[in-house]
């Protein structure tokens, strides 16, 4: 793979990934969506179909790593490191582009982020501002770094390692269904493990959708929380690392 297929197959299909996963968030999240309110398995689902249309169109040109924790195990595990910059590059500018496109398409429920009447004045309680960060990026539901940081890399080690070990099996990669399978696995940790941190698991999933939420016009949109902004970096960096070396010693 040339670097320039790996590039662009990055960045598609980060951004298709980024888009339904911060699509499904929006939809759930914001004022006057039709699914708003429905739940955690519908964002868990949401997700994981983003992993499989992003990791499907992106294969052919890139293998549809996605996200730096993936080819970080992998260049642990084959010890191939000259291309692992294009990787997170075309991963970090897919993950913007995927959060801008997102943007666009709740655009006008972005913008009725607070309704006003005609006097200029939110009309009571039900309008108050929908916070939107968490749509773009991970929030933990309690706020104790280092216990988000130990759950951010156990909850990549858990897909890192998986990943690696679904290559063993010729069958999964013959029969065209091992995307799928990776897919389901995001599902599974999201319902599973996704609990405490919201399950970063993928540091550019996290960080391109809070640099563009930094820089959005969004009304009443609220803090970035760039205090928080490293634990979804750094937890699946090392849990992606961990899951290589843990990898090559037991298999």
């Amino acid at each position: 793979m040339s670097n320039g297929d790996i590039f662009v197959g990055e960045i598609i299909g980060t951004a298709i990934l980024i888009l339904f996963g911060a699509g499904v968030c929006a939809a759930v999240t914001l004022r006057y969506s039709k699914a708003r309110a429905s739940g955690w398995v519908v964002i868990a689902f949401g997700w994981g179909f983003g992993v499989l249309a992003g990791a499907y169109t992106a294969a052919p040109l890139s293998g549809g790593h996605l996200n730096p924790a993936v080819t970080l195990g992998i260049a642990v595990d084959t010890g191939e490191w000259g291309k692992v910059w294009v990787y997170l590059l075309g991963q970090l500018v897919g993950a913007m582009l995927g959060a801008v496109l997102c943007y666009l398409t709740y655009f006008a429920q972005f913008q009725a982020n607070v309704r006003q009447d005609r006097t200029g004045t939110t009309e009571g309680d039900a309008d108050e501002p929908v916070p939107t960060l968490g749509i773009f990026s991970t929030i933990p539901e309690i706020r104790n770094p280092v216990a988000n940081l130990v759950t951010e890399i156990i909850a990549t080690v858990g897909l890192v390692l998986p990943i690696l070990a679904f290559g063993l099996t010729e069958g999964l990669g013959e029969s065209g269904t091992l995307v799928l399978i990776v897919a389901l696995l995001v599902v599974g940790i999201g319902l599973s493990l996704g609990g405490p941190t919201g399950y970063a698991i993928n540091p550019t999933r996290d960080l391109g959708p809070r640099i563009v939420h930094t820089f959005l016009p969004i009304p009443n949109k609220g803090t970035s929380d760039w205090g928080y902004a490293w634990v979804p970096v750094a937890g699946p960096l090392i849990g992606g690392v961990l899951a290589g070396f843990i990898y090559n010693l037991a298999f």
